[in-house]
């Protein structure tokens, strides 16, 4: 569900209005909630969701602790956002992959994308906001010199100054490709598991449909039961898959800002 159909290979005027109604909509359950959490917390016995969110802001704060060891404030909140956020973005996909979309077809939208997470433009999108966190940090932390420093004065290093010089190209050259490589990566990931994911289930959906279509006989019996055995089994691993995603997502992000921030 878009604005408007793209122009060319490339149109960054197209918006995909259901991947941000989606994203802006869990973005206000995780905060809504958790802001309820946080303003009826009591020092008493809690409550089972203050329990959980305790429980979850704990194992969010050691795993920024062993990962990260310096004393940036942003860290531990954005890691618990992108893993809260990234999660619902994913569990989305447990979701029956017809229901929204037909709810969707009989308002007269052709086309609706449930899970945010495989639509490519959001999951670069937050690997961009991540790359630009890590640029921010590595200038405030090393200075622009120590930044550019980084990149051009390593792996190659030579005490000549003219060599130094010499070593410049090549070493730009080495150390800018695993550098442009992280947020594609972090994007690439995320979308490729949660789409193949998706994918998936639609396979095992379309195996469904063909035993429907045949319940006269035992084949169409066989497939429906396939169908269910399967995706019964697939449905708990994914469940699986959908925190490790989000897991992964927040560790290499906390992992990346902490090599911004540190001296080489």
């Amino acid at each position: 569900l878009s604005n408007k159909e793209p122009v060319g290979v490339m149109d960054f005027s197209v918006v995909h209005l259901d991947s941000v109604f989606f994203s802006v909509l869990l973005a206000i359950l995780f905060g809504g909630s958790f802001y309820l959490a946080a303003r009826n917390a009591t020092a008493g016995v809690p409550g089972k969701f203050q329990n959980f969110v305790e429980l979850l802001v704990e194992f969010i704060d050691k795993q920024v602790k062993d990962s990260f060891q310096g004393t940036n404030k942003l860290m531990a909140p954005l890691a618990l956002t992108i893993f809260c956020w990234v999660f619902l973005f994913n569990a989305m996909d447990v979701l029956p992959v017809d229901l929204l979309p037909a709810i969707a077809h009989s308002a007269g939208y052709e086309h609706l994308k449930v899970v945010p997470s495989t639509d490519l433009n959001v999951t670069f999108a937050m690997s961009l906001t991540v790359f630009i966190l890590i640029i921010y940090y590595s200038i405030k932390s090393k200075g622009l010199g120590g930044f550019i420093g980084e990149l051009t004065l390593q792996p190659f290093v030579a005490k000549n100054p003219i060599v130094k010089a010499l070593l410049v190209l090549p070493n730009l050259l080495l150390e800018i490709v695993p550098f442009l490589a992280r947020p594609i990566s972090l994007s690439l990931r995320l979308y490729g598991n949660l789409f193949a994911g998706e994918m998936i289930f639609l396979l095992l959906a379309a195996l469904s449909l063909r035993g429907a279509a045949q319940l006269g006989s035992f084949s169409g019996w066989f497939f429906v039961v396939i169908q269910f055995v399967l995706g019964f089994a697939w449905a708990v691993f994914h469940l699986l898959v959908i925190t490790l995603q989000a897991f992964i997502f927040m560790v290499l992000t906390v992992v990346y800002l902490a090599m911004a921030q540190e001296h080489h």
